[in-house]
């Protein structure tokens, strides 16, 4: 179990850890009913943080977040010669929890999507695992939610008896979502993005080597050009260029320089 603690990446607070250190601070978290927000970051995630103060406020505040993309580790190595032998990646890192969550009887909850998405998702997921528990599973309204709706939604998903929430938003929706109901949930919210896509069978998965190489970005790229195309031309080589004035000394990249956001924004 490999867990160093959090590392400051271009002013992002990302730890250091494996799968098995992420996964046993999640299940504590969830048998104490502790507010715990989780996230896995790619370089897109990473840099959504560095553009927007209020949004690196947030990512900041979350308990975990974990190396998601190649990319992301290889910085932490750059920076402070870690020698991270393995990303965790989100995806994964969901069907792990689930599996070790199943093991302690411990029930998960869905919210994200549509109603045919979470469909699909929870009975591949019990396909994969058939002892998992699904509490719930509850479709995004693809809105901001009035004050009365999150506290409707939250007494909900408490009320199922969840013990752990996987969160599929999208970056950074559901980091933000995050953030904003992990508090009064008190469990462990994990934003897991594309996961929920990925394992319900809906959209495909880069081949294990090109994840290897770092190379999943281009695999999505060509699979959604028209969305993801300023993501990965224009995000990738900004990333590498701040790296490098981290890795030099340049620039200012304190994980305090971010400013608090003046009030909620709800997504649902």
């Amino acid at each position: 179990m490999i867990d160093h603690g959090k590392f400051n990446l271009l002013g992002v607070g990302i730890d250091a850890v494996d799968y098995s250190a992420a996964v046993s601070r999640i299940l504590t978290a969830a048998e104490a009913n502790q507010p715990y927000g989780v996230s896995a970051l790619a370089v897109h995630g990473v840099m959504t943080g560095v553009m927007d103060e209020e949004h690196r406020y947030r990512l900041n505040r979350l308990d975990l977040i974990v190396p998601d993309g190649q990319p992301v580790r290889w910085g932490l190595n750059l920076l402070y010669g870690l020698g991270l032998r393995e990303r965790v990646y989100g995806p994964e890192l969901m069907l792990r929890t689930c599996a070790a969550a199943a093991e302690q009887g411990l029930p998960i909850g869905l919210f994200g999507g549509k109603p045919e998405l979470l469909d699909a998702l929870t009975a591949k997921l019990l396909k994969k695992i058939p002892w998992l528990k699904i509490s719930c599973a509850i479709p995004s309204r693809f809105r901001c939610l009035q004050t009365a709706e999150k506290a409707e939604l939250i007494e909900t998903i408490r009320a199922s008896g969840c013990r752990i929430l996987m969160v599929g938003l999208g970056c950074p929706r559901q980091e933000v979502w995050a953030y904003e109901f992990k508090d009064e949930l008190r469990m462990p919210v994990l934003a897991v993005g594309a996961a929920f896509n990925f394992h319900a069978g809906l959209l495909p998965q880069a081949p294990p080597w090109m994840q290897r190489s770092g190379l999943e970005w281009l695999f999505r790229l060509a699979a959604e050009p028209a969305r993801l195309w300023k993501r990965y031309l224009f995000l990738n080589p900004y990333y590498l260029a701040l790296l490098f004035a981290q890795r030099c000394g340049l620039g200012s990249f304190r994980l305090e320089n971010a400013t608090k956001p003046a009030g909620e924004i709800l997504y649902g």
